[in-house]
């Protein structure tokens, strides 16, 4: 008969507990009592989270997750890396694979020369937006291709909040 580690038992429990508020956010939009849209959004890639901003003041903040290969600066296509600087919003996308997106300027001017001095694509296409089917993934993994993934409530509300030329800080 097998022997029952009691502290493997536990460490599931507390998990599984862990888990089952933030189901709650896949049944029901988020929503805020926001009266402004963002005029910056600032990422930090290392606490995984991402904030939007309106006049200095602090509208909201998200869990996030990132590329599948997630510390470093992105550099080249297929990394999995996620970009680091200064960039914006340069579109939104309604009709996106992920539910809505947001487009992110990356590669920017330094990205660009960078991948040209050491002969390779810097890479492109990379979004704010919703989660993948298999939502259990975006709560335990970093799972995208180099993008910034939130719940697809988040997005809609995030996608409402943001307009075309929003500057995007993203930090390590």
């Amino acid at each position: 008969m097998k022997k029952i580690n009691k502290r493997e038992v536990l460490k599931n429990i507390f998990s599984i507990f862990l888990f089952i508020p933030s189901l709650s956010l896949l049944s029901k939009p988020a929503k805020a009592n926001i009266k402004n849209k963002a005029d910056l959004i600032v990422v930090w890639k290392s606490k995984r989270r991402m904030a939007l901003f309106h006049k200095k003041k602090h509208i909201k903040s998200y869990f996030i997750r990132l590329g599948f290969n997630p510390k470093g600066h992105k550099r080249k296509e297929g990394d999995g890396k996620t970009p680091e600087g200064s960039y914006w919003i340069t579109h939104k996308n309604p009709n996106s694979a992920f539910h809505k997106s947001l487009g992110i300027s990356y590669p920017n001017k330094q990205d660009k020369i960078y991948a040209e001095q050491n002969g390779f694509s810097p890479g492109k296409d990379i979004f704010i937006h919703g989660g993948p089917r298999n939502f259990l993934k975006h709560f335990f993994f970093d799972w995208t291709e180099g993008c910034i993934a939130v719940t697809n409530s988040e997005i809609e509300e995030i996608y409402n909040l943001v307009n075309e030329n929003t500057p995007i800080f993203i930090k390590s």
